[in-house]
């Protein structure tokens, strides 16, 4: 695995030229995810779209994911991260958020012929629960305790990333791989290989064990072509700034949320859903910069 701050030296270059953008714009680190996913992918979106604006400059960080994002904002080698909302209120950064962006669904996966068909026939076996330092760790493991398992004692549990836990399912090494992404997630061949278990079940129980509000949602039939509809997990995700990150870097990344959604969201995803201007705002216990509630006042009064 590349060390944290081997990741600082990987930021992703936007394809939008620089020559755009103002000579006084900030530049703001934004700590997004891995090549691929759809932290990344947004985070590249955006730093596009503000090249066009000319009124900040992002550049996109290549990370493990929200635990090592909001790892790095505490020791301000980033400027901004994306995080999900259950990483970012057990977190002790501080941190305040611009907005709430899309949803990402959690999905637990088994090889299509396996006899697994509830989280808790899972108990002896192996797990893995997604890539160390992701946010979605912290959320399967919580789903895997409230299905009454004890992850250290009830499971043999790995950490790998996505594409590699995928091919650890398709040798026979693990029994199970948990993951959380947009719909669909490239790469997963689902479900002619691999069979999805529903998990929405499960939302009631983690909501009053962790006193968090989990959503439950549905990935839709066809998502992935020829599967059926499965209820699962849904955890917002949440872009983050450092309190003293500059206003009119916020102001701007906000005005961007506001005016370009419909051009921040990957084709291939159905399930980014902060096109709806007003879920912006609801960022659960994370108090919002008041650079953007200046903004989200101008516009919704």
């Amino acid at each position: 695995m590349i060390g944290r701050r081997g990741f600082l030296a990987l930021a992703a270059l936007s394809t939008v030229s620089a020559c755009s953008i103002g000579d006084d714009a900030v530049t703001v680190r934004l700590g997004s995810g891995r090549v691929g996913g759809l932290s990344h992918t947004f985070a590249r979106l955006l730093a596009d779209a503000a090249a066009e604006a000319g009124t900040v400059r992002i550049d996109p960080v290549i990370t493990a994911g929200s635990c090592t994002n909001l790892d790095l904002l505490g020791r301000g080698e980033i400027d901004a991260a994306l995080a999900l909302s259950d990483s970012a209120r057990e977190s002790r950064t501080r941190a305040l958020a611009i907005g709430r962006l899309h949803e990402c669904y959690l999905h637990l996966a088994v090889p299509a012929e396996s006899p697994i068909h509830r989280v808790e026939d899972l108990r002896g076996a192996r797990v893995d629960l997604g890539a160390l330092g992701s946010g979605a760790e912290i959320s399967a493991e919580r789903v895997v305790r409230a299905a009454g398992l004890d992850p250290t004692a009830d499971l043999q549990v790995s950490h790998r990333q996505l594409s590699d836990a995928v091919s650890a399912l398709y040798a026979g090494e693990v029994d199970a791989i948990m993951w959380g992404a947009g719909v669909p997630t490239p790469g997963p061949d689902i479900p002619r290989r691999l069979r999805l278990i529903d998990l929405g079940g499960l939302v009631t129980v983690m909501r009053e064990r962790f006193e968090f509000d989990y959503h439950r949602v549905t990935i839709p039939a066809d998502s992935y072509p020829g599967s059926p509809a499965v209820s699962t997990v849904g955890v917002p995700n949440l872009l983050l700034a450092k309190p003293d990150l500059a206003h009119s870097a916020v102001s701007a990344i906000t005005e961007l949320l506001l005016q370009r959604a419909d051009g921040l969201a990957p084709t291939r995803t159905v399930g980014f859903q902060f096109l709806n201007r007003r879920w912006l705002v609801g960022t659960d216990a994370i108090p919002i910069h008041p650079a953007s509630v200046d903004v989200y006042r101008a516009w919704h009064g």
